[in-house]
């Protein structure tokens, strides 16, 4: 077959026997391709390399900083402003002491901070694809015109031969041909801890589940042990590690809930500014009957333009963000994308991963059974601790030989190492076999001691065929009788009988038990019968129910060391010792966390590749599900239509068996629901959901990097209790923000409207400079409002559902607040500019009769600490609240009056800042004014207490 009719790639090829697939790509299991064929399918192919689509350049990214509406519209008052302050000096018209263009750069200053501030929280380049990349093998041993060679791994093409053993990362996508003891560990691409063991000679159905593809290797995955020989059928996109990047750059970013509120924000605030300034500007030429005060009304429109604009808005947003994250990390929560802190307030569906992050991902023994008894074992971890329990009483040992007898077993018949590192019990080798030695070691059979005692000279090591171990131990002292240990040396003795020699099975419990002839029951071996047998492999049943991963053990003495190649004939005749059943064990604190979410209203679902009977078994367990929940498999998935699965993503909370494309699948159909998802993951197979996510949260310990680059958070310490804590801060910090929004813009409606009123009150001139404004915004706005951001939690805040995410800025009656609190501070400061206008214009006056501007100014920047102090509660009135619960708030307020009172007693910043000296008597009048903007505040919550209502 010519490299031009070669398949595409819609090849099934775990369905297909070995030739036929040699046969497909044109290639021989011992020659493998010659360089022609190679340099042919390497032009159609390409490289075995992962492609990257180009996203935003830097420049993009600081460009797209300024089309925001209201960064637009400063921008547009600042050239205006530069426009007037040069005209003026052209015309020789600009005051005495005036700073030309002051206003203009002020204006530019902060509209460029505000650029800056976006550039940096969007600029984090996209890694997720280059973590990817990490994952493809440097170099591989091929097979190539009949001679062993080493490539560089992008050089494979579809029809190379490659040669694994254990250790090596596998480079492309491959149809085993041959294979020996072969186990690969899939987790970066399935997720599942436990090692596959591979077999060559299957063919599967067509639908079999990426997890269940056991004749399949894997870009990207790693030779636990054996070896093999595989024909490689898929390089770079095409390999399922390519599937993975292509759905990764499918994905699209959606803006943040708060970044779709600010815009919603910004376009009401713009729009309402421009018709109140035509609403002025228009009114003003009427009343004046002509164009003759347009360079006034101009000036008027400045100011108003930028009263509206919250400047100080975007950095207090930022800064409140940062605090929330660095709070978050006490918590081992890390958040990668400062909008996450607030989004994760709004989240409604938390999908999670099952192993490692609601597991331990770690094996863990649960049950034993023996001698027609099932035992309870407690414990956690890898941990040598813990308890065997019969009906829920904690047994003697010592009076049940025969689970004696069966750990040895597991501690002697196992390949892997317990260890004690930094005062932690971890194991070296396969997760099931430290299961196994740890059990063991809860009885105090320590595997080094039983390994002096019953050295291994020989062993059958595990083969997917036989789907069982052995291992012949040498028990000569045992049979001579040295001194017992821990009780089970007479025990073994019982074994021997006259035997030299000791084999240990363990492996598959149906085709175990179908080599056993004899059953070990208290201290000896007696012939098993039929109701025996039933007995077991109803009781495998059950655990295997249980969703437990079960294992069974025999022994056999024997009067020598058996051939190597004779496990056929040696391994029959065996004593039946009994079952064990062992889980990746629930986290312990995780029901509790489940059981939160569920108080706070936010539905926890599970999505895992593993099998759908462990999946539920777990479920059930942590309460994420009851005992009538459905499980819907990965094969089940894949033959629903979307509109199918988006019909039943609300009543499944179990999904088993998944691939990627199945996850990324569920969370798409979930959001069509109108749901706010947050998926956890830790493996490769999970970074395209996690991206798709309105929140992506990867494991920090056994998470990949790329699920960490494709997330929004990591957490730090792998454990889903975090999860809640961090949607706890979400809430705290989106209530803040809305507070201080609540705060921010009251003041700047009441602004507007203030500097409005002026010329229709024919006043002569504007109020307010649009530096002053600007000192407004940033300064007497800013620091109470930082100070409002870390406003201590509400009591219940995990005791209510969560907002809706596409609730409005201004739903839950914060629009019509702004409003009322805007209307009654213009209300204030009117009436004062009115008393301060006439007053600073009577006869006599002594001062400047621009002193009216000064008050006005020095009124609306007083009254705004009455409404930061007023406003730390909605319905508490002040005296009710500790005043020393948030010291940042009492701090800002005295910070800001003192400096407010430098700009106008201080000479140079009286100057710069274009304000007047006010008499005491007049600072007082200023003051008592502004105190009704508290007294009103106050007289709100009173009266919303006595009618009932409770406002949020």
């Amino acid at each position: 077959m010519s490299a031009h009719s070669l398949p595409e790639g819609a090849v099934v090829w775990h369905s297909l026997e070995v030739d036929k697939a040699l046969d497909l790509l044109d290639s021989n299991a011992d020659r493998g391709l010659t360089p022609q064929e190679v340099e042919q399918r390497l032009q159609k192919y390409g490289t075995n390399e992962l492609e990257e689509h180009g996203g935003r350049s830097p420049w993009q990214i600081l460009l797209d900083q300024f089309t925001n509406i209201m960064l637009l519209m400063l921008i547009g008052v600042a050239l205006i402003s530069g426009f007037l302050d040069f005209w003026a000096l052209r015309q020789g018209t600009l005051k005495v002491g005036e700073v030309p263009f002051k206003d203009t750069i002020a204006i530019m200053a902060i509209v460029v901070l505000n650029g800056i501030l976006g550039y940096v929280q969007e600029s984090r380049a996209e890694k997720a694809l280059a973590a990817l990349k990490k994952l493809s093998s440097p170099s591989v041993r091929i097979i190539r015109n009949g001679k062993l060679a080493d490539v560089a791994g992008k050089e494979l093409v579809p029809g190379d031969v490659m040669l694994l053993e254990a250790g090596v990362q596998i480079s492309a996508d491959g149809r085993l041909i041959e294979q020996s003891n072969l186990q690969v560990r899939e987790s970066a691409l399935t997720g599942e801890a436990e090692a596959v063991n591979k077999q060559a000679v299957l063919t599967l159905p067509e639908d079999a589940a990426l997890g269940d593809r056991i004749n399949l290797v894997f870009q990207g995955t790693e030779v636990v042990q054996g070896r093999a020989k595989v024909l490689v059928t898929n390089t770079g996109m095409t390999t399922e590690l390519g599937k993975i990047a292509t759905m990764l750059q499918s994905v699209d970013s959606e803006p943040t809930p708060l970044q779709q509120r600010m815009t919603q924000l910004g376009n009401v605030l713009v729009s309402g500014s421009l018709i109140l300034v035509a609403i002025v500007v228009v009114g003003g030429i009427i009343q004046a009957r002509g164009f003759s005060n347009l360079q006034d009304l101009l000036e008027v429109s400045l100011s108003m333009a930028v009263a509206v604009v919250p400047e100080g808005l975007p950095a207090v947003i930022t800064v409140t963000l940062a605090l929330g994250t660095q709070r978050m990390v006490r918590h081992h929560a890390l958040i990668r994308k400062l909008p996450a802190v607030e989004t994760l307030g709004s989240v409604t569906t938390i999908c999670s991963d099952k192993t490692g992050t609601l597991t331990q991902n770690k094996m863990v023994v649960q049950s034993v059974y023996t001698n027609q008894k099932a035992f309870r074992v407690t414990g956690e971890g890898y941990t040598p601790e813990g308890d065997f329990q019969l009906d829920g009483q904690k047994i003697d040992l010592d009076e049940n030989p025969e689970i004696s007898a069966l750990l040895v077993a597991c501690a002697v018949c196992n390949d892997s190492v317990l260890q004690k590192e930094a005062g932690v019990w971890a194991i070296l080798g396969d997760p099931t076999e430290g299961a196994l030695v740890t059990l063991a070691g809860k009885a105090g059979i320590e595997k080094d001691q039983w390994q002096s005692k019953l050295p291994r000279v020989s062993e059958f090591p595990f083969s997917s065929e036989r789907k069982r171990m052995s291992v012949i131990c040498q028990a000569e002292a045992v049979a001579t009788g040295e001194p017992a240990m821990n009780g089970v040396d007479p025990v073994i003795a019982g074994f021997l009988e006259s035997e030299q020699y000791l084999m240990f099975t363990k492996g598959s419990p149906e085709l175990t038990l179908a080599r056993c002839t004899e059953i070990y029951v208290g201290d000896t071996s007696t012939p098993i019968n039929e109701e025996q047998r039933t007995q077991i492999l109803a009781a495998n049943d059950q655990m295997a129910s249980q969703g437990l991963r079960v294992l069974g053990f025999a022994y056999k003495p024997l009067s020598e060391v058996p051939p190597e190649a004779s496990e056929d004939t040696s391994e029959n005749g065996l004593v039946w010792l009994g079952l064990v059943g062992m889980l990746d064990a629930p986290r312990p604190e995780v029901r509790a966390s489940v059981a939160e979410c569920r108080q706070a209203g936010i539905r926890p679902i599970m999505i895992t590749g593993d099998h759908q009977l462990t999946a539920r078994a777990i479920a059930l367990d942590l309460g994420i599900a009851d005992a009538d929940a459905r499980v819907l498999t990965g094969q089940e998935l894949q033959r629903m239509t979307d509109q199918e699965l988006e019909e039943q993503v609300d009543l499944v909370s179990i999904y088993a068996r998944v691939s990627p494309e199945h996850k990324l699948r569920i969370v798409q159909a979930l959001q069509r629901r109108g749901r706010f998802v947050a998926m956890t993951g830790d493996g490769v197979n999970d970074a395209p959901a996690l991206k798709q996510a309105d929140i992506g949260i990867a494991m920090g310990i056994t998470g990949t990097d790329v699920s960490k680059e494709a997330s929004d958070m990591v957490l730090l310490d792998d454990n889903f209790a975090t999860i809640v804590a961090a949607t706890k801060e979400g809430r705290v910090v989106y209530t803040n923000i809305r507070r201080f929004i609540k705060y921010i813009l009251g003041s700047n409606i009441g602004e507007v409207l203030t500097i409005a009123a002026a010329p229709l009150m024919g006043l002569g001139g504007v109020p307010l400079t649009p530096l002053q404004i600007l000192w407004m915004n940033l300064v007497t706005d800013g620091l109470p409002a930082l100070a409002l951001a870390v406003e201590p939690p509400e009591p219940d805040v995990m005791q209510r559902p969560p907002f809706s995410p596409r609730e409005s800025i201004f739903a839950r009656g914060l629009g019509a607040y702004m409003v009322r609190i805007g209307i009654v501070f213009a209300i204030i400061s009117i009436a004062l500019m009115s008393w301060a206008y006439n007053y600073t214009h009577a006869a006599g006056y002594p001062g400047n009769p621009d002193t009216w501007k000064t008050m006005v100014f020095t009124t609306l920047c007083i009254a705004q600490m009455g409404h930061a102090i007023a406003i730390r509660s909605n319905n508490q009135l002040t005296i009710e609240m500790n005043p020393f619960s948030n010291l940042f708030v009492l701090g800002s307020v005295i910070v800001t009056t003192i400096l407010q009172l430098m700009l106008i007693y201080v000479p140079p910043l009286r100057a710069f800042f274009g304000t007047h000296e006010l008499s005491l008597s007049e600072l007082g009048i200023c003051i008592g004014f502004s105190a009704l903007m508290f007294v009103w505040i106050e007289g709100e919550k009173i009266f919303f207490r006595l009618i009932g209502k409770k406002t949020v």
